[in-house]
C-alpha cells in the first residue's frame, strides 16, 4: 500500500497530462496538493518541512522562469533585428533537408550546449533555434528533449558524475570500506563509473539521431511515415557514431568533465562538412508542408518569421550566428576556468538557509546562471545589430508574455517535486519513514533483485522524472543502487556498473521530466500541450531505458544478453516500420 501511495503523485501526473491531455497549469496544481496531503498525513512529514519544500520549489521555479525569459528574449532579438534570415539561410546552405538540420542543431549543437552548461540550457538555446529555422514548435520541443540522453551524463562539464554520483557515494562507510579493501581510491572509482556510463550511452545512444528522424517524419511529415525517417538512416547513424566514439574515448582516457563537449565538437567538425558535400545524406529532401496545413497542436504562440531563402540577408552568417557562438564561449569559459567560475559562483548569491528551521536551503547564483549569459548576449545584440527602440521594446514585451504564460505550470510542478523528494519523517523521529522516492526504489529492488541491472535504469529515470535533473537523481539513488548491487552478491566493480546504469537512466529520464517539458514548451510558446509532448518522448525514453538495462545485463552477467539487446533495438524499429505501413498517408 505504501508503494502504491508513493506512486500515486506520478500516476496523477501521467493520467492528467498524458492520458487526459490536460494542460500542465491544471494537472500540476492537482498533483501538488495530492503530494502535499500524502506527505503530511501518510508520510508524517511536518508542516514546516512541506512548507519549506514548497518555498524552495517556488524559488527554483522563479530561477527557471528567468532562464525561459532570457532564452526567448535572445530568439526575439534575433528575429526583430533581422539576423534570423542569415541564420536560416546558413543552415539551408548546409542542407535543405529537415532531418539533416535537426541532427546538426539538436543532436550535435544541443550536445555542445549540454556539455558546457547543462541544467536545461539546450532547451533554452536549441529549441528556439529550431523554431527560427521553421520547425513546428512541437517538433522543436520533441527533438531537444530526446537528445537529452547521452550528453546529459556529462552535462555542465561532468556535474551529474562529479557532483551527483560523487556526493551520492561519498562518506558512505560501506562504500569506503569495500573499495578500500580492494585498494581502490575513491576518486578513481568515480572515474571508472564515468567510463562505464559512457560505454552504455555509446551503445544505446548512437541510434538517437535515427529515432529523431523517424519521429520527425512520422509526427510532422505530410505522409506521417516512419519510412521517410529510415531514408536518413546512413547519415543519422554516421552522425551518431561521430559523437559517441570521441565521447567514449574521452570518458575512458581523460575523465568525466569533457566527453559531451569533445563528442559534440568533433561531431560538428566531421558531420557539417559531410552534410555540405552530401555524404550519406538522403536522396530525397524532406521538408514540412506549408504552415497553413499544420495541425494546431504543432504551433506555438510565438510570432513566426517566414524567411524566403532567396531573401537578401542584412548580415553575414558569421555575424548573425555570433550571438550563439558567444553564448557557448562564455558558458564554456565560466564552467572551465576555475578562478572565473569560483568568482561568479560566490558573488551575487542569494541564499535562504534552513528555510522555516528545516534542513532545506535554496541558493541562487545570479552571475553563474545561464540566464545571465543569455541576457548579456541579448543586450550585446542590440548594439551588434543596430536595433532601434521599437524593435527592442517589441522583443522584450513578447518575451515577458511568454514567461508569464509558462509561470502557472512551473510554479506548481517544481514545488510538487520538492515536496515529493523531501517527504518522510527524519531518522531521529519516533517512527522514521523514508521519502516517497526511496519507498519506490526499495520496492522495486525487492521485486526485481534477481535481474536488478535490467531495472536499475528505471530508478534513475524515475529520479530524473521527479526532480528534473540527472544530477539530483544520482544524488538520491547512487548509494541505493550500490547497496542493492552488493546485496545481490555483485563485486565492487560490478556494483560500479550498476551505479552507471543509474546514471544512464537518470539521463534518459530528462526526456519526460515534467519540469523539463514545461520549460522547453515555454521557450517556443507551446503552452498547455505538455502531455502531447510526453506521449512522443516517452516512446524514445522507453527504448533508451530498456536497451540500457539489457546492455547492463550483458555488461555484468552474461554476454548472451547482447543478443537480447540487438533483438530489442531491431524490434523497436521493426514495430515503427509496421505502424508506418499501416498508417502512412498517400
Amino acid at each position: 500500500m505504501l508503494i502504491f501511495l508513493a506512486l500515486l503523485p506520478i500516476l496523477i501526473v501521467f493520467i492528467l497530462l498524458v492520458v487526459m491531455r490536460l494542460p500542465a497549469k491544471i494537472a500540476m496544481p492537482v498533483a501538488y496538493f495530492a503530494t502535499a496531503l500524502l506527505s503530511l498525513f501518510v508520510w508524517q512529514t511536518s508542516g514546516s518541512q512541506v512548507a519549506a519544500a514548497t518555498i524552495h520549489g517556488v524559488l527554483t521555479a522563479v530561477n527557471v522562469l528567468f532562464i525561459v525569459f532570457t532564452a526567448v528574449l535572445l530568439l526575439n532579438t534575433l528575429k526583430e533585428s533581422g539576423a534570423i534570415v542569415a541564420i536560416r539561410q546558413g543552415f539551408m546552405g548546409i542542407s535543405p533537408d529537415r532531418r539533416v538540420q535537426m541532427i546538426i542543431v539538436a543532436w550535435l549543437f544541443g550536445s555542445l550546449i549540454e556539455g558546457s552548461t547543462g541544467w536545461g540550457t539546450p532547451s533554452a538555446v536549441g529549441a528556439p533555434l529550431l523554431l527560427a529555422l521553421g520547425f513546428p514548435a512541437m517538433a522543436c520541443v520533441m527533438a531537444i528533449l530526446i537528445i537529452q540522453s547521452a550528453p546529459v551524463s556529462y552535462g555542465a562539464v561532468g556535474t551529474p558524475i562529479l557532483i551527483g554520483v560523487n556526493s551520492g557515494l561519498e562518506n558512505k562507510d560501506d562504500v569506503s570500506a569495500t573499495i578500500g579493501q580492494q585498494g581502490i581510491a575513491f576518486g578513481d572509482y568515480i572515474v571508472q563509473i564515468g567510463a562505464n556510463v559512457a560505454f552504455v550511452h555509446s551503445v544505446v545512444g548512437f541510434l538517437i539521431p535515427l529515432i529523431l528522424c523517424c519521429f520527425l517524419t512520422k509526427f510532422f511529415g505530410a505522409k506521417r511515415s516512419f519510412r521517410q525517417g529510415f531514408e536518413a538512416a546512413p547519415f543519422a547513424i554516421f552522425a551518431g557514431l561521430c559523437f559517441v566514439i570521441p565521447y567514449y574515448l574521452t570518458a575512458k582516457f581523460v575523465g568525466p568533465e569533457l566527453p559531451s563537449l569533445v563528442g559534440a565538437v568533433v561531431g560538428l567538425g566531421i558531420v557539417v562538412p559531410a552534410a555540405k558535400m552530401g555524404f550519406l545524406t538522403p536522396k530525397n529532401t524532406f521538408d514540412f508542408e506549408s504552415r497553413d496545413t499544420w495541425e494546431e497542436d504543432w504551433k506555438g504562440t510565438l510570432a513566426t518569421t517566414n524567411v524566403d531563402v532567396n531573401e537578401k540577408a542584412k548580415f553575414s552568417i558569421v555575424k548573425a550566428f555570433s550571438p550563439y557562438l558567444l553564448v557557448i564561449c562564455i558558458l564554456i569559459a565560466t564552467r572551465t576556468i576555475k578562478p572565473l567560475k569560483d568568482w561568479l559562483s560566490s558573488n551575487a548569491v542569494i541564499t535562504f538557509s534552513n528555510i522555516l528551521e528545516t534542513n532545506i536551503t535554496n541558493k541562487t547564483q545570479l552571475l553563474y546562471s545561464p540566464a545571465t549569459v543569455l541576457l548579456l548576449v541579448s543586450i550585446i545584440c542590440i548594439f551588434l545589430f543596430g536595433m532601434k527602440g521599437d524593435t527592442i521594446k517589441k522583443s522584450w514585451s513578447a518575451s515577458g508574455k511568454t514567461m508569464i504564460a509558462a509561470a502557472p505550470a512551473l510554479l506548481f510542478s517544481i514545488p510538487m517535486v520538492q515536496v515529493f523528494i523531501n517527504s518522510g519523517a527524519p531518522a531521529d523521529a519516533v517512527k522514521p519513514i523514508v521519502s516517497m522516492p526511496n519507498v519506490l526504489a526499495a520496492g522495486a529492488a525487492d521485486m526485481f533483485a534477481g535481474a536488478w541491472p535490467l531495472f536499475a535504469p528505471w530508478i534513475g529515470a524515475l529520479g530524473a522524472f521527479i526532480a528534473g535533473s540527472n544530477t539530483v537523481s544520482n544524488m538520491m539513488f547512487s548509494h541505493f543502487q550500490w547497496s542493492t548491487a552488493t546485496q545481490i552478491n555483485l563485486d565492487v566493480m560490478d556494483a560500479a556498473k550498476v551505479v552507471s546504469l543509474q546514471a544512464v537512466g537518470g539521463a534518459a529520464g530528462n526526456m519526460i521530466s515534467v519540469h523539463n517539458v514545461v520549460a522547453a514548451c515555454a521557450v517556443v510558446g507551446l503552452v498547455n500541450r505538455e502531455g502531447l509532448v510526453i506521449r512522443k518522448t516517452l516512446i524514445a525514453m522507453s527504448y533508451y531505458v530498456v536497451q540500457g538495462g539489457l546492455v547492463g545485463m550483458a555488461f555484468i552477467f552474461n554476454p548472451i544478453w547482447w543478443i537480447a539487446a540487438a533483438l530489442w533495438a531491431t524490434t523497436f524499429f521493426v514495430i515503427m516500420t509496421v505502424i508506418s505501413k499501416k498508417s502512412e498517408r498517400v
